[in-house]
């Protein structure tokens, strides 16, 4: 049964060095659960980004929360490149498991389907596979003769993102993203944040129910409003490019980093 919690208690329930799964920035990013995970001081944890991040990383890297990273790309997109990111990098101080989108989305189908890999076409001659020894190049045993790549599942410990709503009965509405339920079959518990709680049943008619994560895959859901800021969601809010551009220029130094998420975690203190 789907917990109704407060986003603390939400947080609460992530453990330091478990693996989080986390959807790229258009598709409902919880910056207010990213805001809470840096305040309870979570350590050590592995995010799977599904399949590039932006802000949430590069925050999550930079307050020491994120130990490695799994992803195609970290970026904030028009407002250039991720700083702390970077910065990990160049130091060492993070782990990088480089990837490809396709692989990303292979390895979570492969979990969800309760097998211990997924075949991947496209990547055979690229470099990737030199950084990746657990990719593994096999004989196609069926079709033509010829190779292919095969991803190992990948089976995150926790599946966290925001959405406009959830009902009383636990169901969430993702509409098109349907990345976001892929996420949820492959995790071992879901956590979402939301705008609201509606006293509808999100499941009740069949228009309704095609853009919805059933409640058997939802394990906890916070109330978070405008918990994606200064990220976008969907039909509810744009980006605000002025906070992202301010954030750019100002992580870009350890002393700005800080001083920007000092702002940034009161700024969540008075919207709890």
């Amino acid at each position: 049964m789907t917990e109704m919690v407060g986003l603390q208690a939400l947080v609460a329930s992530i453990e330091s060095g478990q693996s989080v799964t986390i959807p790229v920035d258009r598709a409902g990013v919880s910056m207010a659960a990213t805001a809470a995970m840096i305040e309870a001081g979570l350590t050590g944890l592995h995010l799977v980004c599904v399949p590039i991040s932006g802000l949430q990383a590069d925050l999550l890297i930079g307050a020491g929360v994120a130990s490695s990273v799994e992803t195609s790309a970290v970026s904030l997109g028009e407002a250039g490149g991720a700083p702390r990111f970077a910065a990990a990098i160049r130091t060492g101080s993070i782990r990088l498991r480089d990837a490809t989108c396709p692989a990303i989305h292979a390895g979570l189908l492969a979990a969800q389907k309760g097998v211990p890999f997924m075949p991947i076409a496209g990547i055979i001659g690229s470099d990737l596979l030199e950084v990746r020894p657990d990719w593994k190049v096999i004989d196609s045993p069926v079709g033509e003769p010829g190779k292919v790549v095969v991803v190992p599942a990948i089976t995150p410990d926790i599946a966290l993102f925001h959405a406009p709503e959830a009902d009383r009965f636990g169901n969430v509405r993702i509409g098109r993203y349907r990345e976001l339920a892929t996420m949820a079959y492959a995790a071992r518990r879901t956590l979402v944040t939301v705008e609201r709680i509606v006293e509808r049943d999100l499941m009740a008619t069949e228009d309704s129910a095609a853009g919805v994560l059933p409640a058997l895959y939802v394990d906890a859901i916070a109330v978070a409003e405008n918990g994606a800021w200064p990220l976008p969601l969907w039909d509810e809010y744009e980006t605000d490019g002025a906070e992202l551009a301010r954030y750019a220029a100002m992580a870009r130094t350890d002393e700005g980093f800080r001083a920007y998420l000092s702002a940034f975690l009161s700024r969540g203190k008075q919207v709890a």
